[in-house]
């Protein structure tokens, strides 16, 4: 089984602090007069609205705004559109040129290149910039979370489980954590522990969707069809209009067709 989790689209991201700081001692024409915040903080906010509505014309203001000085935030709402375009490699490639241009945020721009290499199909540019941001942060769980999900798609198993233990040795109570190491874990050939993983995952939430799809699937491969078909109702329940929902009632319908074939 493969970590397929996938990567939220980067526009999902929060608006990150150097916009409203990246300026960090504006000169008074920089300065909005109505609410003293500095222009390049309203410039950015206004970027990113037109990203979500528009956003090849966002792209079009922004990238004329990297050309007159924009200078990270410019190159980072370019980027943002680029994503929306699905012109994935541009778009990792804007997210570098922005963490050269702020190194205060470099760690979490190149965190943000990495998972556009992984949209643009290139894990191993994904793992280089991925690499990089934990080089400089090195017990940040989002990356090594996203680190582990490259080297899933890459199928370096060992790699991810490694990068899903530090995660856990960070933060012991992360259910989402366990799913993914018990997947990784499955695709090494060791059963046993990502069973194991599983119920410490349902040990900190109960009836969780991901871990049911997953412990389903375990179950039907040593024959348990009911336990299976239990696990897959329950996800079904729990979170009918989620991803994992939607794979368990998938599931359930492939289990039902195949019980109708053996008739």
């Amino acid at each position: 089984m493969k970590i397929d989790h996938g990567v939220q689209s980067l526009c999902t991201i929060a608006a990150l602090a150097i916009w409203s700081g990246a300026a960090a001692a504006p000169a008074a024409t920089e300065v909005s007069p109505a609410h003293g915040i500095p222009r390049s903080a309203i410039r950015y906010d206004e970027c990113l609205d037109l990203v979500r509505h528009h956003a090849a014309e966002a792209y079009d203001e922004a990238t004329k705004w990297a050309g007159a000085g924009g200078g990270a935030a410019a190159l980072h709402c370019e980027a943002l559109a680029l994503t929306e375009l699905r012109r994935y490699p541009e778009a990792a490639q804007k997210l570098e040129d922005a963490a050269n241009a702020a190194p205060a945020m470099r760690a979490e721009l190149l965190d943000q290149a990495g998972n556009a290499w992984l949209l643009a199909g290139d894990a191993a540019k994904a793992e280089t910039a991925l690499s990089s941001a934990l080089t400089l942060a090195p017990k940040d769980e989002d990356v090594l979370s996203d680190r582990a999900r490259e080297r899933g798609t890459a199928r370096n198993w060992t790699g991810a489980v490694e990068d899903l233990t530090a995660v856990l040795a960070v933060d012991p109570d992360r259910a989402d954590i366990y799913v993914l190491r018990a997947s990784a874990l499955h695709a090494q050939g060791k059963p046993n522990e990502a069973r194991a993983d599983i119920s410490r995952a349902l040990g900190i939430y109960p009836n969780y969707p991901e871990a049911l799809v997953e412990r389903g699937a375990m179950r039907l491969e040593t024959g348990d069809r009911a336990g299976a078909r239990a696990d897959w109702q329950e996800a079904a329940r729990e979170a009918p209009g989620s991803s994992a929902g939607e794979t368990a009632r998938k599931r359930l319908d492939r289990l039902a067709a195949l019980g109708q074939r053996k008739k």
